[in-house]
């Protein structure tokens, strides 16, 4: 049987030569009758090379359609195989477009490949406004709106609830329904909830910063309004909320039938590529939100208001809002021409028709009922779907691998800029700029390698499980790399007594005979690096008279502070806002073996989320990623950042004081946070290559002779007969 070569780089939608399967010879004068379905009713339009009936629409598959059978005799010997699987689209609408109004021009972008740009526009908005901008302005809302910590945690989590309620219903019925309308109307919600998330600003008065350039110097203005009554303004946190769980439930399509839509209408051998690009999307997203919003911060919140406070004051708000208003805007957008396209994409019922089963072979032979065309139509078959996937343990063990990589995922993206800034003793908007630059080339390049290589080696189920267990324990040897860490920069009254010893572990000591006269409070955060090299709590607590800008950098330079003895001269020293310069010789090679962490961790994502598409059934995909999700997000996303924040909090070594309640940690004592990083680390990426392990070792594949006339086909990728179908016998291998 001659098979078909890809001469195009459309996904195999038209072929050099003529799809030319071997046909049994018709009776006489019956040579030029209209071949029939095998259920011997007449089809609906003229037989596509794709299995599917004409509907009249023009679309890009046309002018390759080739007959499925020529009407030509085969070669004597050559019998057709009984049970031919034809699958017909009954006269179903191709053509992409809104209701009638189909233009010829939209027809250019009726392919993967434009369903593939869109989806990755939406999901790069979703990761750059959910995992980008909310968590670089999550501390001016919290500034803004009088919110507390635990507050602004709530509005984060609003996402995570609103998937996991969603994830069900989503997955199982979207899985079943039009996959572009749920994910259209999805991407749509989700600009709305974006728009939403804006509206505070618009609807609450003037922001007033209380400035002046004295405050915070030895004999200045100390006083600071303190026990006052909680503001009205921290009830917008419930705005926050709904704008983030609109955020959740537009996302929730994105991810289950986003990824099965892409999966289904290219070639199997294709699908990983396609998925990375998509995923490697999403994981840029959140990089441009850092970099983007970093930079809208630096711009007053009242745009066009002249304000005497810089940036790095703790009492400046930046322009938060900015970009929740461009992503709605453009969410809005993208969602018009994802709700144009058909169920189907032309020419990709040849890829069902081509497609070999590897789902996983239950024992009591179960999860042949899932492939029941009528099967998951209804709410009656949802228990038995559950069951179906419970009884699946490939599926159960690559759901908990996902859940611990999720879980380390997650508090790295939540606390790896927390690390540097402390590691490395950065400004935290140099810190987040610094992790973006990080996760790009690490995270993106990790997530898009994992498809190719699956692609590149045809590599099957097992496989791929065996790959993602490669990846698991290179990141688990490369996380040993957290033993070592850069020593905290000296701070009087912190980590060292004001004269230079050694201060006891766990106290402060803040009050010395220099600064004894100038009344400090310890409510004013902020830190100055003396000409000695040492760190100061504050300009008052250095001891500093005087304060001037430094022309060439812009920052602000204290005088005459007492505390600070010039280097070789007598007199006081100066000092300059702002945390002291690290130079920390392991810097280089923290930041290696961090990139190379990232890397693998992303690494095995994509093949992870092959092998669950290809070790269930598939009219069980959507719903199976579904339930995936709700495993990952329960089990790691959700209480990922919570492990992590309470490890690290261990770690700390000064706490903000807001008028005698503990507030968030100033200083974190780097020894212990990376011993505590390195523990987490290592209890999650055990369990991640243990649950691999059983995985692989649990994977039962269809047998052998069920794919034996699929052989050259399953070897490109192209498919595999499902359900012990009869196999075509080969002619030649191509």
């Amino acid at each position: 049987m001659a098979m078909p070569q890809n001469s195009t780089g459309e996904n195999g939608f038209c072929f050099a030569q003529t799809l030319d399967f071997s046909c049994p010879s018709p009776p006489p004068g019956e040579a030029g009758r209209t071949f029939t379905a095998p259920s011997g009713r007449e089809p609906s339009g003229t037989l596509l090379s794709n299995g599917m009936a004409s509907s009249g629409v023009p679309s890009p598959s046309d002018s390759c359609a080739e007959p499925l059978c020529s009407a030509t005799p085969p070669e004597e010997g050559t019998q057709f195989g009984q049970g031919i699987k034809y699958v017909s689209a009954e006269g179903e609408e191709l053509a992409c477009g809104w209701g009638g109004f189909t233009p010829g021009c939209l027809q250019l972008f009726n392919t993967s490949k434009g369903v593939l740009f869109f989806l990755c526009v939406a999901s790069f908005l979703q990761g750059m406004t959910v995992n980008g901008f909310i968590n670089t302005v999550i501390t001016s809302i919290e500034r803004r709106f009088d919110l507390r910590s635990y507050q602004s945690g709530l509005i984060a989590s609003s996402y995570d609830i609103a998937a996991c309620v969603c994830l069900t219903f989503v997955s199982y019925f979207g899985g079943n329904g039009h996959k572009p309308r749920w994910l259209g109307w999805g991407v749509l919600v989700m600009g709305l909830g974006s728009l939403l998330f804006a509206l505070p600003h618009f609807t609450t008065g003037r922001y007033e910063a209380r400035s002046a350039a004295e405050v915070g110097v030895c004999g200045g203005n100390q006083s600071l309004p303190c026990a006052q009554a909680a503001s009205s303004l921290s009830s917008y946190r419930f705005v926050f909320m709904l704008g983030q769980f609109l955020h959740g439930m537009g996302a929730t399509p994105l991810y289950t039938l986003g990824v099965t839509y892409l999966d289904e209408n290219v070639k199997t051998n294709y699908s990983p590529v396609y998925i990375a690009v998509f995923y490697t999307a999403a994981i840029l997203g959140p990089a441009a939100g850092y970099l983007v919003g970093g930079m809208f911060l630096n711009i007053y919140t009242e745009i066009g208001r002249e304000v005497d406070i810089a940036p790095e004051n703790t009492l400046w708000v930046g322009a938060w809002w900015i970009g929740f208003l461009g992503a709605g805007a453009a969410s809005l957008l993208i969602s018009i021409p994802i709700l144009g396209y058909p169920q189907r994409l032309p020419g990709s019922q040849r890829y069902i028709v081509m497609r070999v089963s590897e789902a996983h072979q239950l024992k009591d032979g179960s999860h042949k009922k899932a492939s029941d065309p009528d099967f998951g139509k209804t709410v009656k078959d949802l228990p038995r779907s559950v069951l179906l996937l419970l009884k699946n343990p490939t599926f159960i063990f690559l759901c908990l691998a996902g859940a611990t990589e999720a879980t380390l995922i997650a508090g790295m993206s939540t606390f790896g800029p927390k690390f540097l800034e402390s590691q490395f003793s950065l400004s935290a908007s140099e810190a987040a700029t610094f992790f973006g630059y990080l996760v790009v080339p690490a995270g993106g390049g990790g997530t898009f390698l994992g498809g190719f290589l699956v692609n590149k080696f045809k590599l099957r189920c097992s496989g791929i499980i065996k790959l993602c267990l490669l990846c698991t324990v290179s990141s688990l040897l490369a996380i040993f790399i957290f033993f070592i860490h850069c020593p905290n920069m000296p701070m009087a009254g912190v980590t060292q007594m004001y004269e230079g010893s050694v201060l006891p572990g766990g106290h402060l000591n803040l009050t010395a005979a220099c600064n004894a006269e100038c009344g400090c409070l310890q409510e004013t955060y902020s830190p100055v690096c003396g000409s000695d090299d040492v760190m100061y709590y504050s300009p008052c607590h250095a001891g500093c008279k005087r304060v001037s800008e430094n022309l060439r950098n812009g920052k602000k330079v204290y005088h005459e502070c007492s505390c600070i003895e010039k280097p070789l001269l007598p007199g006081s020293g100066d000092a300059e806002a702002g945390k002291c310069t690290s130079s920390c010789a392991k810097k280089p090679l923290l930041l290696f073996f961090m990139f190379v962490v990232i890397l693998f961790t992303f690494l095995s994502s994509i093949p992870a989320l092959t092998a669950t598409l290809r070790c269930v059934s598939d009219r069980q995909r959507s719903f199976a990623l579904g339930i995936q999700w709700i495993v990952v997000r329960t089990l790691g996303g959700i209480p990922g950042p919570i492990a992590f924040g309470s490890m690290i909090d261990k770690s700390c070594l000064l706490w903000q004081d807001q008028c005698g309640e503990q507030g968030s940690c100033y200083i974190y004592q780097n020894s212990a946070m990376s011993r505590y990083t390195l523990i987490a680390g290592l209890v999650y990426k055990v369990l991640g290559t243990t649950f691999f392990i059983v995985a692989c070792l649990l994977y039962k594949p269809p047998p052998e002779e069920s794919a034996a006339g699929s052989s050259d086909a399953s070897e490109n990728g192209n498919g595999d007969p499902q359900e012990h179908k009869p196999s075509l016998p080969a002619e030649e291998d191509i």
